[in-house]
């Protein structure tokens, strides 16, 4: 069974790097905990206001 899971963060100026890299903590340590071991898809897509970059939101599909 294919399931969907999403993760947020907002992205600061010159804080992006360190936010990117806190996001993807967090993706590995899910996956990690609950013993995924099939990814069926990875997308990233950007928030914004006016132009302006505000946050990422990461969807990913896997296999328990």
């Amino acid at each position: 069974m294919i399931k969907i899971k999403t993760f947020t963060s907002t992205l600061r100026i010159f804080h992006v790097h360190s936010e990117l890299m806190t996001l993807d903590k967090e993706v590995n340590d899910f996956l990690q905990s609950n013993g995924i071991k099939k990814i069926v898809s990875v997308s990233d897509s950007t928030t914004s206001t006016h132009g302006d970059t505000m946050g990422i939101i990461r969807v990913i599909a896997y296999e328990e």
